[in-house]
């Protein structure tokens, strides 16, 4: 049953104001605010772990919960991504570099992360602009409905008012949410209407009680599920869908006067429930983050007393680097902190961290003799390197001359008036053969794109008979193999020769003048089963489309027996006749469609046996 709008109104006003807490839900035209903290653990997460939570994200539609997870997640990201930049600067100056000379370079994995955080920060505000565009259109149509309301009010009363208002408010419950700044003033508007028009009218008073009675039942079950909201484990989740029930509290309608206060005050007590539940977690890890901060801080001081450590001994270098690095290692295991601290404490922890660093690279920048040793090194790989040159064995040399490339930057610097030199020569022999293999790689995309035009003529006579309307089934299918048979085109072309050839099969099909739309409906499923059968993932995309064929049928059918089942309720009303043939009517489509899903099932279930 509908709502009565007008005791729904002395309902919500009987809240006192100061009861109304953090249930937003409660409020007229409110938004559901979760200000959970997300409990992923991100400390041990590497890049590519970051990568696949942003590829995950894109298949998401909670914006809000995005948005959070994309901030704590960047945090993240950039703190290791400084700790693998003062690694590399750390060991360039280690093998003699200069701090100046040092160029940190981004890894794919760095350039994924970046351009996925970038499409997803994109996808939000896209959708956040659409939604307040749907909000504003939402205010145009509420006023509309307004001025109905107003129109009925103001109008004569008689036997159809009361179903219009209900048709009025259903409407009103189904738009969604409008602009903030308009959400107060129109639902005022709305409820003063409501009040004047059951000031006017005092009819269908035994309706209005069933109504409340259902509304009892329906409040009394939210009731039971807000109770069990105090058990599930995740807090988040538990306040979220509190917030639904709330709002759906909202929408029932009035009950009974001297039901009112006890169902409102049970409701209220299991939200008050999970409230305290969300406060005392939200407690607990603003402690939990203030002892992190306090252990953070004390690992700071401690790396800073390396920062004015000086020795001319190799050995007390290395322990005081050891020590440093435990350092690091325990920094690392503390979990997060504040955010509002967070960068300002990895600034100071890795200043301290660099400048010993630092120091120690000009300490072993005096130890030339080891370049000499790196130059013996880097002659050896560009010999390797010479050797494989000339191999055609391309994805084995290609994976051991990327292995040398890899010595190669792992070994420290060589004497200065050797560098370029000794690198050009490496750098030839790896371009001589990457040089080579692009060529043969060239060869391949040839046949590539000689596939692509055959593919393209295919297109082209299809389109053709269906311009002359000369096609046949049999003509259909045949070109349909023909296009199958034919292999790779390249990858730039994929998805467009496809659409093409699947745009030129239906207009060939539509073409067939002398067959009934039935029978181009079953050739055209025929063509697409057949399409199928030769896709790698034929098993799979069979079983799938016959569990959504399954899923039809069932739902067809379960609408037929409901339709059925209603036409048993007409015979005492005074349009029973038209109401009973109408439902016939719905009916016998109703059944049409299951026959035809089922026979649609038969041939797919054919195609799936002979895989």
């Amino acid at each position: 049953m509908e709502m009565d709008a007008k005791e729904e109104l002395v309902e919500l006003k009987h809240v006192p104001e100061n009861e109304v807490g953090n249930q937003a839900a409660i409020v007229p035209g409110g938004e559901d605010v979760d200000d959970t903290i997300p409990d992923q653990d991100y400390s041990n997460f590497s890049k590519k772990d970051f990568v696949d939570l942003l590829k995950e994200l894109a298949h998401q539609s909670d914006f809000r919960k995005i948005d959070s997870v994309l901030k704590t997640a960047r945090a993240h990201y950039d703190e290791n991504l400084d700790k693998e930049r003062s690694v590399a600067l750390n060991k360039f100056i280690s093998d003699g570099g200069s701090p100046d000379d040092f160029e940190f370079r981004q890894d794919p994995l760095d350039v994924a992360f970046e351009a996925n955080y970038k499409l997803l920060r994109d996808r939000r505000a896209e959708h956040f602009r659409s939604q307040e565009e749907q909000k504003n259109d939402n205010f145009k149509k509420k006023n509309i409905l307004l001025e109905e309301l107003r129109g009925l009010v103001d109008g004569e009363d008689n036997k159809h008012s009361f179903d219009k208002l209900k048709e009025i408010q259903q409407q009103w419950k189904q738009i969604g949410a409008v602009p903030a700044a308009h959400v107060r003033p129109q639902w005022a508007s709305y409820h003063a209407l409501l009040d004047r028009f059951y000031d006017n009218r005092n009819i269908y008073f035994e309706l209005k009680e069933l109504d409340r009675k259902k509304n009892l039942e329906a409040k009394l079950e939210l009731c039971a599920r807000a109770e069990k909201l105090a058990t599930v484990e995740k807090i988040g989740d538990a306040v979220r869908e509190l917030n639904e029930l709330h709002e759906e509290y909202k929408h029932i309608g009035p009950v009974a006067r001297e039901e009112k206060e006890a169902v409102w005050e049970r409701f209220k007590a299991a939200s008050d429930a999970v409230y305290a539940r969300r406060d005392q977690f939200i407690t607990t890890l603003h402690e939990e983050l203030a002892r992190n901060l306090q252990a953070k801080e004390q690992i700071i001081a401690d790396v800073n007393a390396f920062a004015g450590f000086q020795s001319d001994r190799i050995k007390e270098w290395n322990q005081k680097t050891t020590e440093i690095i435990a350092l690091q290692k325990k920094w690392e295991s503390v979990g997060a902190v504040p955010r509002n601290k967070a960068k300002d404490t990895n600034k100071r922890f890795w200043a301290g961290f660099k400048t010993f660093f630092n120091s120690k690279g000009v300490f072993f920048k005096k130890l030339d003799e080891s370049r000499g040793q790196n130059l013996e090194l880097k002659k050896q790989l560009v010999q390797q390197a010479i050797a494989l040159k000339e191999s055609t064995e391309w994805e084995k040399a290609a994976n051991e001359l990327k292995a040398l490339q890899v010595k190669w930057k792992e070994i420290g610097p060589v004497p200065e008036k050797m560098r370029e030199k000794i690198f050009q020569e490496f750098k030839a022999a790896c371009d001589f053969f990457f040089e080579h293999r692009r060529v043969k790689f060239e060869e391949a995309d040839k046949v590539q794109t000689d596939n692509l035009e055959k593919k393209q003529a295919i297109c082209e006579a299809l389109e053709k008979m269906a311009a002359d309307k000369s096609a046949t089934v049999g003509q259909i299918k045949e070109m349909q193999r023909s296009f199958q048979g034919l292999g790779f085109v390249p990858r730039n072309a994929v998805n467009s020769i496809k659409a093409r050839f699947t745009a030129a099969v239906d207009s060939a099909l539509a073409s067939l003048g002398n067959l009934t739309a039935e029978e181009k409906d079953k050739a055209a499923l025929e063509i697409q089963l057949e399409n199928m059968k030769s896709d790698p993932d034929a098993g799979y995309k069979i079983h799938q489309r016959e569990q959504a064929l399954r899923k039809k049928i069932a739902k067809a059918e379960n609408d037929l027996a409901t339709l059925k089942n209603n036409l048993e309720f007409f015979g005492r009303s005074k349009n029973a006749e038209k109401m009973k043939a109408e439902f016939s009517a719905q009916i016998e489509a109703s059944s049409q469609e299951v026959t035809k899903l089922k026979a649609e099932l038969k041939m797919l279930k054919s195609v799936g046996s002979k895989q």
